[in-house]
């Protein structure tokens, strides 16, 4: 058996390496096509997106000057007036909407047994919040540290402080207990 090529040029499979190319030639004309057809879509589209940020700008503008102008019209004490008018009826309906009911249920709930109330009266803060002043008589001061303890675990009171406290003629212990009412319940009236 001879093992020699006896041929003048050596053999290349030629019809492969043709088709190799060809499907090439085809991949890259595929990509070219689809990037110009995204050249095209973006294009038109960078366009109308364009003309929308015109528009935009120009109505911009234009409210921009209505809004100068109207506050160009508007009277600083008359603004003023109206929002005093404003804070004084959110006040009021404020008011209105506190519990007592809820209140003293927190209070009857916190009670110790040798602490007595005398007043109770609360008022809303220029923050907005019901600062409650308790007025009461107790045996002992750890009686009233223990109401107060009792109020701040209710989480219905907050920041609570005895401002004065005195002890009377017969002996009790007379204090003011000043918090923040924070209401967690609905209104009951």
């Amino acid at each position: 058996m001879l093992k020699t090529n006896l041929a003048t040029r050596p053999f290349y499979n030629e019809r492969a390496v043709q088709f190799v190319l060809g499907i090439l030639a085809v991949l890259v004309l595929a990509v070219s096509a689809f990037n110009a057809f995204e050249l095209i879509r973006l294009t038109e589209s960078q366009r109308t997106l364009g003309s929308h940020a015109v528009d935009a700008e120009r109505e911009a503008t234009r409210l921009r000057s209505e809004a100068a102008t109207i506050r160009g019209q508007i009277n600083a004490k008359e603004l003023e007036v109206v929002a005093n008018a404003a804070r004084e009826a959110n006040s009021i309906i404020d008011q209105r909407a506190f519990s007592w009911s809820d209140l003293f249920d927190e209070l009857e709930h916190t009670l110790p047994d040798d602490v007595r109330i005398t007043a109770v009266d609360p008022a809303l803060s220029p923050q907005g919040e019901f600062v409650v002043n308790i007025a009461v008589q107790a045996r002992r001061s750890e009686d009233l540290d223990a109401f107060i303890e009792a109020l701040e675990k209710t989480g219905s009171f907050r920041d609570v402080i005895t401002p004065a406290e005195e002890t009377n003629e017969q002996g009790l212990l007379v204090a003011v207990v000043r918090g923040i009412y924070v209401r967690t319940g609905g209104t009951r009236g």
